[in-house]
């Protein structure tokens, strides 16, 4: 995976990710948005799986993140020329995107407002906006959860005293989610550290832009995008997927039985040859 650095639009730098041209005519460039809170990097369980499909992995870390300049202020719909810029700087014309948890609003702002350029979308485990209508947001969420998405709403005074404690809420986990941190998805464990090594900020910022509007509509979503919800999600509760999903004009839900919010990635392989197929 090469590591570079590529200029942001409005300012410092992004640090960029590239498992380099596959060599292939078909080659699909897949843009992974990690987690909160995650670097850029595209997780290692999928790569090899995304090489012998011909896909070139590519990412970069939200401002803050990792090596990326901080922007306190940065929206959701803020990564969009974040993206497009790193996918000019690699001479990729077109792209997928594929989210994980917070890289799903993400997903969803790169479907939005990147149209042209998005080949396929894939969601996985995203939260519905903050304004979603309808929606009772805390039904089956762990207790620690609800207090730091509560906490973001408050500011961020609140929301840097609860990081700065560190409970998190064991919770949260369900067995078949600790069964996968355990085994390939224990990639999970160095990849935060190295998104937080600058401190806690870079987190409270991804936190508090999803508790903001998000910088577009989610009705408005032209382009057809895959949700994938796990049923037993305690972090971001599968209620906010069928949300998604039924709110996007060319949306599609898949829920996943027994999954959790890690587990559910337990489908990874299956999800890039879902964005295979669907960008044709």
């Amino acid at each position: 995976m090469r590591v570079l650095e590529v200029r942001r639009p409005a300012g410092g730098v992004l640090q960029a990710y590239d498992g380099g041209p596959t060599g292939r005519s078909d080659e699909l460039a897949v843009f992974w948005h990690g987690g909160t809170p995650n670097t850029g990097a595209p997780p290692e369980p999928l790569r090899a799986d995304a090489a012998v499909l011909g896909i070139r992995l590519i990412g970069a870390d939200r401002p803050g993140y990792g090596g990326s300049t901080r922007d306190p202020e940065a929206s959701i719909a803020d990564v969009v020329p974040d993206v497009l810029a790193v996918a000019d700087a690699l001479g990729v014309a077109r792209f997928a995107v594929l989210g994980h948890s917070g890289g799903g609003p993400r997903v969803l702002a790169c479907a939005a407002l990147a149209g042209p350029w998005v080949r396929a979308a894939v969601a996985v485990s995203s939260p519905a906006p903050p304004d979603a209508g309808g929606l009772d947001r805390f039904a089956g969420m762990a207790p620690g959860i609800v207090a730091e998405q509560r906490a973001a709403v408050a500011g961020r005074a609140p929301l840097l005293e609860l990081i700065e404690r560190d409970e998190f809420d064991e919770r949260a986990f369900t067995e078949a989610d600790r069964a996968a941190l355990a085994g390939p998805w224990s990639w999970f464990g160095p990849d935060v550290a190295a998104a937080v090594r600058n401190g806690p900020d870079a987190q409270a910022d991804d936190l508090l832009a999803a508790a903001r509007p998000w910088g577009f509509d989610v009705g408005g979503v032209a382009a057809p995008v895959l949700v994938v919800h796990g049923a037993d999600d305690r972090m971001v509760p599968a209620a906010h997927g069928a949300w998604l999903a039924e709110r996007l004009p060319a949306g599609e839900l898949r829920s996943v039985p027994g999954a959790g919010h890690i587990s559910v990635l337990d489908e990874s392989t299956a999800l890039l040859r879902e964005l295979r197929r669907r960008a044709g």
